[in-house]
């Protein structure tokens, strides 16, 4: 982290390649990577480190999320809805990690913009429910024509009956169209994800504001707290475990689940009873959609869906079932959540005259209106959509792994979407003309150098932000989720305070003091070793570790903001939580013992 006495976080100039590392840049199209004639621009401008979404290395092929969703953000601020105050934002990769940096309205055109917001905006609110149905059927309806894409080798000749109708067109032709429909739907789908979620981010911010004025001395905790308690087609997966851990017990099979193995074992154990048969046909019916999820997030072709590896929630459920077999409650409090919504709403809006009450309550409904979409469309795009555009990926990976372009089924991912494209050409021309493609002989030494240089490029943290603050951060993508404002950068400048680094301040982003053990959680991979009581630190969580949060007392991450899927689950799931602390992933340490406190958003090191 910067020192105290810095005013600008570190430049491009002082960040060296990590050795092995030498030559990152060409691994990634040019408009992603800083170029050397725009240094003085980029170096005074504000970039974040984005790990809320890429807290790994991105590989090249995985840049099409960053891509995607970058544009998609930018299109519906700048050009669909026309928000007043931000068009977007722009991306970089820097030594593998994606960082982003809010693009701002010119502060002279922000008050023209503001009619036409209203006029669009307001279309969106008043037929919310009917627009969102709609949205879930184009959604869906991607889904289903990114399932229908196929990608299988090439024949020896044409079916002669093509050639009896006069088709006149090759095998070839569909290969390279599925992937460039591969490529399509994506891009599609990104852009259905954010046609409402800045609308929810500012319906949120807008009644966000309102409070600071209405009550200049509200948490910004308080404010989060009188729009929680809300049933969420993101937690649906785990609560299709839980349902599935009871429905063990009364049909008396959690012995099985909890002294076989989980994955193909225990499926093969349970088929041996009919009451085993009666609890798998309710594990099928739950899996399509609800286990299209992942621990991941969704912008990795290495992230492992619940879907394709069984032993990944028959694992939640044995937990659970060992919970219910020691007495637990292992349902979210969702009475408790609305109760206490209800209780601060009432308080606050009790301070109000009456006009300005009716004002509080029509931007309140309108803030909970919005709300659900914040989190589930992260359901429908980020898992769903993306298990099944990696699953077509990895098999069209496979395929040219056994035409010999690369030895490992993953080679694909260290080559860029156009370089794919490049390859499937010279796969399908030598197939054509009857000779040996140049892929073989040309790509597998390269994706070693590329692997080389990944491998390198991880063994180094990221820095949280480069380059010259800003004066404000006005995009509320980047305030509601990231939690990137003006005050938090001064903190992150500032560092860590407390006397030798022991306290990290960042925001009350779920309320509760809990102290325990902490346990440094990377990825997904580590989730199997956290234990029952420890604490979470971490870069950021995602929705998928949601089963892990019953067992632990508290969370802290470097990234998120109020309205991160990190403080929206721990609050769902009453965890503690401090997000946005810049560093505490890399301050704290696995078994240090430390102190959260989600209503001050400070996380303290105690030994």
């Amino acid at each position: 982290m910067p020192t105290a006495s810095r005013t600008t976080f570190p430049r491009l100039s002082e960040l060296p390649a990590p050795a092995g590392a030498e030559g990152w840049e060409r691994l990634y199209p040019y408009h992603l990577v800083f170029q050397p004639g725009r240094r003085k621009t980029d170096e005074s401008t504000f970039w974040f480190c984005d790990t809320q979404h890429w807290p790994r290395v991105i590989r090249p092929f995985e840049t099409i999320g960053v891509e995607f969703s970058v544009k998609g953000l930018g299109q519906y601020n700048s050009r669909y809805f026309l928000m007043p105050t931000a068009y977007g934002l722009q991306s970089r990769i820097h030594q593998g990690y994606c960082y982003v940096s809010p693009v701002a309205v010119p502060a002279g055109q922000v008050e023209a913009r503001a009619p036409e917001f209203l006029r669009r905006a307001d279309h969106y609110f008043d037929h919310w429910e009917e627009l969102l149905a709609n949205w879930k059927r184009k959604v869906l309806g991607t889904v289903r024509e990114l399932e229908a894409i196929r990608f299988g080798p090439l024949p020896d000749a044409q079916p002669f009956p093509e050639i009896e109708a006069g088709l006149g067109l090759d095998s070839s032709d569909s290969l390279l169209d599925q992937y460039d429909r591969l490529i399509a739907l994506c891009h599609r789908a990104w852009q259905y994800h954010f046609e409402f979620l800045n609308l929810g981010y500012a319906a949120y911010l807008d009644f966000f504001t309102a409070c600071r004025r209405w009550f200049p001395d509200i948490p910004e905790l308080g404010i989060a707290k009188m729009v929680q308690g809300v049933r969420m087609d993101l937690f649906r997966p785990d609560d299709e475990l839980k349902r599935l851990a009871k429905l063990a017990v009364e049909l008396g099979v959690d012995g099985v689940i909890t002294t076989t193995d989980p994955g193909p074992p225990l499926l093969k154990a349970l088929a041996g009873s009919p009451q085993g048969r009666a609890w798998l046909d309710a594990w099928r019916d739950a899996g399509d959609p609800w286990f299209n999820f992942t621990s991941g997030n969704g912008f990795y072709a290495s992230d492992v869906y619940w879907l394709d590896d069984p032993s990944l929630p028959l694992g939640y459920i044995r937990d659970y079932v060992l919970r219910l077999r020691r007495g637990e409650i292992i349902d979210r409090d969702l009475s408790g959540l609305v109760d206490e919504r209800e209780r601060i709403t009432g308080e606050y809006a009790a301070l109000l005259d009456p006009t300005e009450r009716d004002l509080f309550q029509l931007k309140l409904a309108l803030a909970r209106q919005a709300y659900p979409y914040v989190e589930n469309h992260n359901f429908y795009i980020e898992h769903w959509t993306m298990s099944v555009f990696w699953r077509k990926a990895r098999r069209l990976s496979r395929l040219l792994a056994k035409a010999g372009f690369w030895p490992d089924r993953d080679g694909m991912f260290y080559l860029t979407r156009d370089e794919v494209r490049e390859a499937l050409f010279d796969y399908v021309n030598g197939w054509a003309s009857g000779t040996r493609p140049v892929g073989p002989d040309y790509w597998p030494p390269e994706i070693e150098r590329r692997r080389r240089i990944v491998d390198a490029l991880a063994r180094r943290r990221p820095e949280p932000a480069l380059g010259t603050p800003p004066e404000a951060v006005t995009e509320p993508f980047t305030i509601m989720l990231a939690g990137i404002t003006t005050e938090r950068i001064r903190s992150w400048l500032s560092g860590p305070t407390g006397g030798g680094e022991r306290e990290l301040t960042g925001l009350a982003a779920s309320p509760g003091i809990a102290e325990g053990t902490a346990r440094i959680v990377h990825g997904p991979d580590d989730l199997p070793l956290v234990q029952e009581g420890e604490i979470i630190v971490a870069a950021v969580t995602a929705p998928g570790w949601s089963p892990v949060f019953g067992r632990i007392r508290a969370a802290v991450t470097d990234i998120g903001g109020v309205m991160s899927h990190t403080a929206i689950v721990c609050r769902e799931y009453s965890v503690p939580a401090v997000t946005g602390t810049g560093s505490a992933s890399t301050h704290i340490t696995t078994g240090q013992r430390i102190r959260v406190d989600g209503n001050a958003g400070t996380a303290t090191i105690l030994d």
